[in-house]
């Protein structure tokens, strides 16, 4: 099963296990529950396409 797998059956809403229990049975990261990845600005993106042109 895949760490992604594994964050998905961790139940926010259960009542009786916390989530940093949860994610210790499942041997997942607590912060990586929360971890969004930030997107790539336009600004970035125009600027690794000029390096790849030149």
């Amino acid at each position: 099963m895949t760490p992604a797998q594994r964050r998905e059956l961790v139940d926010r809403q259960h009542g009786s296990l916390s989530i940093a229990r949860q994610c210790q049975l499942l041997g997942v990261s607590r912060s990586s529950l929360y971890y969004r990845p930030k997107g790539t600005w336009q600004q970035d993106l125009s600027l690794m396409r000029e390096l790849d042109r030149q």
